[in-house]
C-alpha cells in the first residue's frame, strides 16, 4: 500500500487558472491582463515588473488584436452582436425588460429597462449605472441614458408612491446596516426631483433582484424596439468615430496589449 501524501484537490477557480494559463502558453502572442483586471487579487506595486536580469526572454510578440479564445466579432459589430459574441448571457436583462413590456411602458422606457445593466453584462460592474449610460449615450434619446445612470442611485432607495421597497435581496447581499456612498445620496436627491424621474425609478420597479430560472425569454419582442430607438452606426460600434468608441472597441479586444 502507498503511504505516498495525496495530492490536495484544488478548487475549481484553480483549475480554471491553470486551464487558461495552459491556453495561453498554447498563444503565439502574450496575453496580458490589464492592472484593473488583478486589483483585488494583486498588489499593484507587484504588476508589471520587468523580469529579472539573465532570466531568458519571452520570445512571443504581445497580442495587439483578435483574442483567438473569443469569437470573433463581426467588422461592423451591432449592440445585438455585442450580446452575441462579449456580453453575459441577458436573462436578466430580458426579465427586467419582459415585465416592462407586459406593464405596458413606452418603448423608450423598456428599451432602458433592456440596457439598464449592459455595462454588468459586458464591462465592469463597479459604477455600472454610469458606465452602462455613458456606452450608449449616442444612440439613443437622452431620457434613456439618463434613466439608466440614475437607476444606480434609485435602486437604494424605496418610494411607497409606485409600490417599490428596498430590496430584501440587497439585505443578504450587503448587509442590515449598508449605508450607501455620498455621491450616490446626492444622485439620488438630485434624480428624485428631475422630470425623467420616473423613467429611471420605473427601471427598478422592473428590474430582478431574485431571478427566475424557470423564466422563458427572447430577443423576440425587442429586436424591433432596438431597431427603432437605438442609433446603430454604418460603420459598427467601435468604429464611427463617437466618444464612447473607444469603450467598445475595449470590449472587442479585452486583452489587446496597448
Amino acid at each position: 500500500m502507498s503511504t505516498a501524501n495525496p495530492q490536495p484537490i484544488k478548487s475549481l477557480s484553480e483549475r480554471a487558472d491553470e486551464l487558461e494559463q495552459r491556453m495561453t502558453d498554447e498563444l503565439n502572442e502574450r496575453v496580458v491582463r490589464s492592472v484593473l483586471f488583478q486589483l483585488g487579487d494583486k498588489d499593484p506595486k507587484t504588476l508589471n515588473v520587468p523580469p529579472p536580469p539573465g532570466s531568458k526572454p519571452d520570445p512571443r510578440k504581445f497580442l495587439m488584436g483578435d483574442d483567438p479564445r473569443l469569437p470573433k466579432m463581426p467588422e461592423a459589430p451591432t449592440l445585438l452582436d455585442f450580446f452575441r459574441y462579449r456580453f453575459a448571457p441577458p436573462t436578466h436583462l430580458l426579465q427586467s425588460a419582459t415585465h416592462a413590456l407586459k406593464a405596458g411602458h413606452d418603448e423608450k422606457t423598456v428599451l432602458a429597462c433592456l440596457l439598464h445593466d449592459i455595462a454588468v453584462s459586458g464591462f465592469i460592474r463597479a459604477d455600472h449605472g454610469y458606465w452602462g449610460s455613458q456606452l450608449i449615450a449616442p444612440y439613443v434619446d437622452e431620457e434613456v441614458s439618463w434613466a439608466i445612470r440614475y437607476h444606480q442611485a434609485l435602486r437604494f432607495f424605496p418610494d411607497e408612491s409606485v409600490g417599490y421597497k428596498y430590496p430584501d435581496a440587497y439585505i443578504r447581499y450587503f448587509g442590515p446596516d449598508y449605508q450607501v456612498d455620498d455621491y450616490v445620496k446626492a444622485d439620488y436627491e438630485y434624480a428624485r426631483n428631475h422630470k425623467w424621474y420616473i423613467t429611471s425609478r420605473t427601471i427598478t420597479i422592473n428590474d430582478i433582484y431574485s431571478f427566475d430560472p424557470n423564466a422563458t425569454v427572447s430577443w423576440d419582442p425587442f429586436v424591433d424596439i432596438i431597431g427603432r430607438h437605438f442609433k446603430q452606426p454604418k460603420e459598427g460600434l467601435g468604429f464611427d468615430g463617437s466618444p464612447v468608441a473607444h469603450m467598445w472597441r475595449t470590449i472587442i479586444w479585452p486583452t489587446k496589449f496597448l
